[in-house]
């Protein structure tokens, strides 16, 4: 089953339990976190709110939990993201193709690529309400604020659509939006993200021209996850979203700013970034479960509101992890990496990012281990490779015997085969998250390697003694005595 737009995708969530309408009003005023904050932790479903002051429905909580994600995967197995992660892998730096034929002349054996190429379709639901000029107003949507000290209402599930000069593809990532009037929001998106590295890219090769931009608010749940996947900037979210539901995306060309929105989208906002508008963004509370600095980025003017009858706002907020829906995400989204990484260093045996670091800031690497340094090129490949792991500040490498997703034996492995001062590695001065404040200065800090693996001759002068292990032999006798002994 293939889901080209949100509603289908809820009433599929509803025949299912997955999802909850509540009979009375909720307020986006910090109410609607809280509310979804408890139904996350209680692994609840997803929730659909009448929002007050707003006669737009509130769509929160929709990926908390690991069985609605497998669930947009029109029931694929949740594994096959690892499958999908080989594929990329498999086709590292791709030139995608435009069409179904060109597909299948490439890579006859991927008959997975034959949903790659998006559909672009003359109509979208979205149209049935459009509005431009002094009409566009964010204040008719139920945007939150979701946290006591936010400086404001908070646009959270917005898919924002961008293209650069370098190359054709359109970027779709989702950036938090401030909102600073009826129509305006402070785009926060960081350096190192696509629409950043596009909106840079533009501001060399224009000069003095505004920058196109969409937002699409309550998409299909495919480009909900291909929009957070860690992806080659060469492939467009849209053509990995055809991968997820296995069914082209469906995509509708706006005619003010060229890009593509998708079709099924419930809400779109178009506009565009005009040359040095600026504004001071947050503080707001973040994944780090505090409230970050502010920071100056560009603003967005909305120049015309499309909107579906009866448009549901999709909203979520970002709390401290992993009680939030982008550390339950980035969870399922894990395996991605790991046949991504391995493509490079095939040593990797598993690759973990705790939800309790953020989902980032700390990565546990399993490898085979081949000769002495092997786990310091590890982490220098780990910090190098992905632009996904440049704000990554821990990297543990581990041996093959340890379960990097099982923290006691993580522990294990560090408290009893690193030696502090000749098994870390510190690098300084090296790109930061400017959300992190333990940093010395803003986007400038520090990153730690430890070497948790055994260690050869040449790491070490002393002999590595042997790990203990039950005798195979006994261990099959006792299985037979443990059988009877157990026997009812």
């Amino acid at each position: 089953m293939a889901f080209h737009d949100l509603r289908g995708f809820l009433q599929h969530l509803g025949a299912r339990g997955q999802l909850r309408e509540l009979p009375v009003p909720v307020d986006p005023e910090l109410e609607s976190t809280a509310l979804c904050l408890r139904a996350l932790q209680a692994q609840g479903p997803a929730l659909l709110m009448p929002a007050t002051g707003s006669a737009h429905p509130l769509l929160g909580n929709l990926f908390g939990h690991r069985r609605r994600i497998e669930l947009a995967l029109a029931g694929r197995p949740l594994a096959s993201l690892r499958e999908l992660g080989e594929l990329l892998a498999a086709v590292k730096e791709p030139r995608w193709p435009g069409n179904l034929r060109q597909a299948l002349a490439q890579w006859p054996e991927l008959a997975q690529l034959a949903h790659v190429a998006p559909r672009r379709v003359d109509e979208a639901a979205f149209n049935e309400d459009v509005r431009s000029g002094g009409d566009v107003d964010l204040g008719v949507l139920p945007v939150q604020r979701c946290w006591p000290e936010d400086a404001g209402r908070l646009v959270t599930f917005g898919l924002v659509v961008t293209r650069g000069t370098r190359q054709a593809r359109q970027n779709v990532a989702i950036y938090r939006q401030q909102v600073i009037g009826r129509n305006r929001v402070i785009m926060r998106w960081l350096p190192h993200r696509g629409g950043a590295l596009d909106f840079a890219d533009w501001q060399a090769a224009h000069p003095g021209r505004p920058f196109p931009v969409l937002v699409a608010i309550g998409a299909d749940p495919a480009t909900l996850l291909a929009a957070v996947a860690p992806l080659p900037d060469t492939l467009s979210e849209y053509e990995f979203a055809g991968l997820l539901r296995a069914s082209r995306t469906r995509v509708w060309r706006s005619g003010l700013t060229g890009l593509d929105a998708p079709a099924g989208a419930e809400i779109l906002l178009e506009g565009f970034i005009q040359p040095g508008d600026t504004a001071l963004e947050g503080p707001f509370g973040d994944h780090t479960g505090y409230y970050n600095a502010q920071g100056t980025f560009p603003v967005l003017t909305i120049e015309r509101m499309r909107l579906r009858a009866g448009a549901i706002y999709h909203g979520s907020y970002m709390g401290r992890a992993p009680h939030d829906e982008p550390s339950v995400l980035s969870m399922a989204l894990n395996d991605v990496f790991v046949p991504i990484l391995r493509k490079v260093f095939p040593e990797i045996v598993d690759f973990y990012l705790p939800p309790e670091a953020c989902s980032y800031r700390v990565a546990v690497v399993s490898i085979r281990k081949q000769y002495p340094g092997h786990a310091r090129r590890i982490m220098m490949g780990i910090w190098s490779y992905l632009r996904q792991f440049t704000y990554t500040k821990f990297v543990i490498v581990t041996d093959e015997d340890i379960d990097v997703r099982d923290w006691p034996q993580v522990i294990w492995a560090i408290s009893t085969r690193v030696d502090p001062a000749r098994d870390s590695m510190l690098v300084e001065n090296t790109p930061i998250d400017y959300l992190d404040f333990s940093s010395p200065t803003p986007n400038l800090g520090s990153k730690l390697g430890l070497d948790a693996t055994h260690k050869w001759p040449a790491e070490t002068s002393r002999t590595w003694s042997r790990p203990i292990r039950l005798d195979p032999a006994v261990e099959r006798r006792v299985d037979a005595l443990w059988r009877t002994a157990m026997a009812d």
